[in-house]
């Protein structure tokens, strides 16, 4: 944890003139030329800490196409929507061996998969590049991504397919893919026992990027806030017991909301530091 002394030198120093302006119940993502997520409070007190993952293998070389469905495709209602994938230099069913998370973060005891994700909803792990999903009458705007065996995406360009298509009679407009939007992963469900210490807090960018004076993730923990300004996966520590909130926003360099579907999520999942519960 980097703390940040020259600030508070300037404030003491110029305490006989001015007071220092309160610092905001906010944590700010860094710069980009480091790794800490600064807080604004003594982590000691057992506040909520986002702590940025750094040491993932990254499957540089991973590729992810998209066969079936293709995009704007329309089904009949009723059909079972075939989904197929071709996977170039990725290994589903393997576990992800190195990294942190892999020994200390809930792992999928069925290896490396896909996150496929309808609408923002919460993702459905599939382990095959073949597979089909009966889904009711509506539009769908499709993203896959690969994950590894802790359900971390991989980010870079070709690891990823998103297409929008519809079922039946329609009953929603077209997404406009061009434009930036955010999709929830991680965390999901239920934790229990020691991987309540470190739960992964995960998410997938589309048509943008994050930076300190560009457009950033807002992220609600309960009522802790984080400013992130690098795409990245993070670990959170010091949930509390039973429900806990995770909403996020896509913002723009003035902390508004970016227009799009997707772009505020709210979440709930479920802690249970005794695994017996």
């Amino acid at each position: 944890m980097k703390i940040l002394w020259l600030p508070i030198f300037i404030c003491m120093s110029l305490l006989a003139w001015t007071s220092c302006d309160s610092q905001p119940k906010e944590f700010q993502g860094t710069p980009s030329d480091t790794t800490d997520v600064i807080l604004n409070d003594s982590t000691a007190l057992g506040a909520i800490e986002l702590i940025p993952l750094e040491d993932s293998p990254e499957f540089a070389d991973a590729q992810l196409d998209l066969n079936q469905p293709l995009d704007n495709q329309v089904f009949t209602s009723g059909s079972d929507i075939a989904f197929s994938y071709t996977l170039k230099n990725y290994t589903l069913t393997a576990p992800t061996t190195e990294g942190s998370c892999a020994q200390h973060c809930a792992n999928s005891d069925k290896g490396q998969h896909i996150h496929l994700i309808l609408n923002n909803e919460p993702y459905l792990a599939k382990y095959e590049t073949s597979f089909k999903e009966s889904l009711k009458d509506g539009h769908y705007v499709a993203l896959s991504f690969l994950s590894r065996s802790y359900h971390e995406s991989l980010k870079h360009y070709g690891a990823y397919q998103l297409c929008q298509f519809d079922v039946g009679k329609k009953t929603g407009d077209k997404v406009d893919l061009t434009q930036p939007h955010l999709f929830y992963s991680r965390p999901k469900g239920e934790y229990k026992g020691k991987d309540t210490e470190s739960i992964l807090l995960d998410f997938f960018l589309v048509n943008t990027t994050l930076s300190p004076t560009g457009n950033k993730v807002r992220a609600t923990i309960n009522d802790t806030l984080f400013i992130l300004d690098q795409w990245k996966a993070y670990l959170i520590k010091n949930l509390p017991e039973g429900s806990n909130t995770i909403q996020l926003e896509l913002i723009d360099v003035a902390g508004n909301v970016l227009p799009g579907p997707y772009n505020t999520v709210k979440r709930t999942i479920e802690v249970r530091k005794n695994s017996g519960v």
